[in-house]
């Protein structure tokens, strides 16, 4: 029972809302029931869990498979205030599951979504969940992007957060070093082969960018096609997440 703000475990727990600390102890944190009761049904287990007897008495049921399929023997019980000092949500859930960084390689023989400058947290979730139902496992970041270890991404993505292939392309080398092996098509709202017009490849790289700066001048010389989604005049252009399901549809 932890009641204590000053415990080692509970700073820790704190000092896993930032990225630097993530990275370094190769953990993250997952605050949402359904979340984490989905992930250990599809075989993801957590290393630790942080619980409020509230939430035990609340969540009985899925609480009790928590505790009888996971590896775990143990779980921490913690009192409300405890949570709320941790917490990085504005209403504590009253239970935090932490994972493990442990990246899968991409997938060869599949398709990859790059995500260039994706700085909003949802967005970033919603593309991920897009990917994965349309057959893309393979997800690539650069260092532009938001964390995908962030709590609202996860919120976002869900369980996808698991289920995909997921490395970052900090130097920028990973698609340059791609360019060759596989297409690359880089949606651009601009300019382009609309993309009834496209063709695709049994494997692509499809290239995203952020609503309101697009995909790096950079990147776009190193496309093979740029793609454009017509659209009516009265809208400028489609949230990205939008996008990013109508052109992973329509290139499938």
């Amino acid at each position: 029972m932890y009641t204590s703000q000053k415990n080692i475990r509970i700073k820790w727990l704190k000092k896993l809302s930032q990225k630097k600390y993530r990275r370094q102890s190769k953990k993250f944190t997952i605050e949402n029931l359904t979340i984490i009761y989905d992930a250990l049904k599809s075989g993801y287990d957590f290393q630790d869990l942080f619980v409020t007897k509230n939430f035990i008495n609340k969540h009985k049921q899925k609480f009790e498979y928590l505790q009888k399929e996971s590896k775990l023997n143990e779980y921490c019980v913690i009192d409300e205030d405890v949570n709320k000092y941790y917490s990085q949500l504005d209403t504590p859930s009253g239970i935090t599951a932490v994972y493990e960084i442990n990246p899968s390689p991409l997938d060869q023989a599949k398709s990859v979504v790059y995500l260039n400058g994706i700085k909003d947290p949802g967005n970033m979730g919603t593309i991920m969940r897009s990917a994965l139902a349309f057959g893309v496992p393979n997800v690539v970041l650069d260092a532009t992007c938001v964390d995908v270890y962030n709590l609202k991404v996860i919120s976002a993505a869900k369980d996808a957060i698991f289920k995909l292939n997921i490395i970052e392309d900090a130097t920028g080398v990973w698609l340059k070093e791609t360019k060759g092996a596989l297409p690359v098509y880089v949606a651009n709202s601009n300019e382009g082969l609309r993309l009834s017009e496209v063709e695709a490849a049994e494997r692509f790289c499809l290239v995203l960018g952020s609503e309101s700066h697009g995909v790096s001048e950079e990147i776009i010389r190193l496309a093979d096609k740029n793609i454009r989604i017509e659209i009516k005049g009265d809208i400028e252009s489609l949230n990205v997440s939008s996008a990013a399901a109508i052109l992973l549809h329509g290139l499938k």
